[in-house]
């Protein structure tokens, strides 16, 4: 099974190159670069666990919808993700820097071209805690900007050639 096979490989590209987390909401699709994220095992099922900041424009869309997907390229589409991760939703359509495709569980897309994919059900959402924080880690990554963390249940996970 990819999942258990393919994560050392994700992860790794993940936390260095970045993934593409995209969520769909009615008829709006956006996707967004992000490096911070983990899988684990929560109430006996597997589980992508990552973070949004609240002023992003994914936060919009995500906030309202059932799922989100995780595509990561391994050592591709540099550009892509370099523009996904500086440029808002709300001022360029992410749809002509990247090609969605149907995902084969959830109502979010995944980005084709792409090596591995998560299909995700959000089953938990929560607000990081300001109090609940360190203060080495405040004031190296927060100003008073505090990430979303969104849990979801892994419906799907598999490699592009799948």
């Amino acid at each position: 099974m990819f999942f258990y096979s393919g994560l050392e490989q994700m992860m790794n590209h993940f936390s260095k190159t970045g993934g593409f987390l995209s969520v769909r909401r009615g008829e709006k699709v956006n996707t967004m670069t992000i490096s911070w994220g983990f899988i684990g095992f929560i109430w006996n099922k597997p589980h992508f666990i990552t973070v949004v900041r609240p002023q992003r424009y994914t936060t919009e869309l995500i906030k309202n919808s059932d799922s989100f997907t995780i595509s990561v390229p391994f050592g591709t589409m540099q550009e892509e993700l370099r523009i996904c991760g500086s440029k808002s939703g709300r001022d360029v359509d992410k749809g002509e820097i990247v090609k969605f495709l149907p995902s084969k569980q959830v109502s979010s897309p995944i980005v084709d071209g792409c090596d591995a994919y998560y299909e995700c059900s959000i089953k938990y959402v929560d607000k990081m805690s300001e109090d609940a924080l360190p203060e080495a880690v405040k004031a190296m990554f927060y100003k008073n900007d505090y990430h979303d963390v969104y849990i979801g249940e892994i419906l799907d996970c598999y490699a592009a050639e799948e």
